[in-house]
């Protein structure tokens, strides 16, 4: 039985991952910080098929000692304070759990268990506003604390590979969605507010910039192509995306179409909340690393939307309108993770 440890495991991408590698046989553990116990509901479920251990990013004499104790086969490093936004008002914070926090984990795989196989979650911001689409040959420009970090852990995952042999990879993905998305995220801010208003909880849904542009994905078949990258032979690093690229003011209209509304009536726009810095368009190209593990996305953008309310006007007790539902049941009859 292979073990795996996954930092981050309470959040979208991490949860769904347990579930696909429980569902292949692994011995699944977790690393949660005491913080994100309230937080946890996203793996409740199968709470107790997992080993969860409690220990933080920024200490390293913590990381040291679970890794050193499980000697996991593979790690999935899908920890980081992942907000954009927040990263501008805290960038301090933002380098030591998503930049210094990805090399302590590297420093406890060399000392204490060099064959692991790590993944690191790197992140299409890093591309920042390099020409679309972006590519293997395309510079990174970060412009955000968020992407700079990012880029810091991308190129040490790199370095490690390359000076001590440690089996890295990194996944450059760009965004993914899903019903466990959290809410501070744009997309789910937005399918919230729409179940929201038909319940009755909520008048308006007020957001800042709409005309931001970005390749979104399915969330669960991401973590699927996650596991395939550690599969393979040698290490190198992966672009993961759809292709195709979309506005947020493309998102909000769909689905309040989607939901029977017109976004026009039931939008508010509020200057002080635009984003300060941040990509514009970010699109994935083809890439010859993501044709040789042969990965093709079956949940395109309109599909994602359809998920996404559905859940939510079930999550409101709401019934839902029910094509998201069919397209899980069609692209998914088998689908590892259990009922969002």
């Amino acid at each position: 039985m292979k073990k795996a440890l996954i930092t981050g495991i309470t959040g979208q991408d991490g949860s769904y991952l347990a579930e696909l590698l429980l569902s292949k046989g692994y011995e699944v553990h977790g690393l949660v910080r005491p913080a994100s116990t309230p937080n946890a509901s996203r793996i409740t479920k199968f709470m107790g098929k997992i080993v969860i251990h409690r220990g933080d990013l920024t200490n390293s004499d913590q990381i040291s000692s679970i890794i050193n104790t499980v000697k996991p086969d593979e790690i999935y490093n899908l920890a980081a304070q992942s907000n954009v936004g927040i990263s501008t008002d805290m960038p301090e914070y933002t380098g030591d759990i998503t930049g210094l926090g990805t090399t302590r984990l590297l420093e406890a795989v060399r000392h204490y268990s060099p064959g692991s196989r790590f993944y690191q979650a790197s992140s299409s911001e890093m591309f920042g506003d390099a020409r679309a689409p972006q590519g293997d040959h395309t510079p990174y420009r970060p412009l955000s604390p968020y992407a700079c970090a990012k880029l810091y852990a991308h190129w040490m995952v790199c370095n490690y590979r390359d000076s001590y042999n440690v089996y890295g990879v990194n996944g450059i993905l760009y965004n993914h969605e899903s019903p466990r998305r959290g809410e501070i995220f744009v997309t789910r801010k937005v399918t919230r507010a729409i179940a929201n208003i038909l319940s009755g909880r909520q008048e308006v849904l007020t957001l800042g910039a709409l005309d931001a542009k970005r390749d979104w994905g399915f969330a669960p078949e991401y973590v699927e192509v996650m596991w395939r990258m550690l599969q393979q032979e040698p290490p190198r690093d992966y672009i993961i995306g759809t292709g195709e690229t979309h506005s947020v003011q493309e998102f909000v209209d769909l689905a309040f179409e989607y939901a029977g509304m017109n976004a026009a009536t039931k939008v508010r726009i509020v200057k002080n909340t635009f984003r300060t810095m941040g990509a514009s368009v970010l699109q994935s190209g083809q890439t010859d690393a993501a044709r040789r593990i042969e990965w093709y996305p079956k949940i395109r953008f309109d599909s994602i939307i359809k998920i996404m309310v559905d859940a939510d006007m079930r999550l409101n007790g709401l019934e839902p309108v029910g094509e998201g539902d069919q397209l899980i049941a069609k692209y998914f009859p088998d689908k590892y993770w259990e009922g969002d």
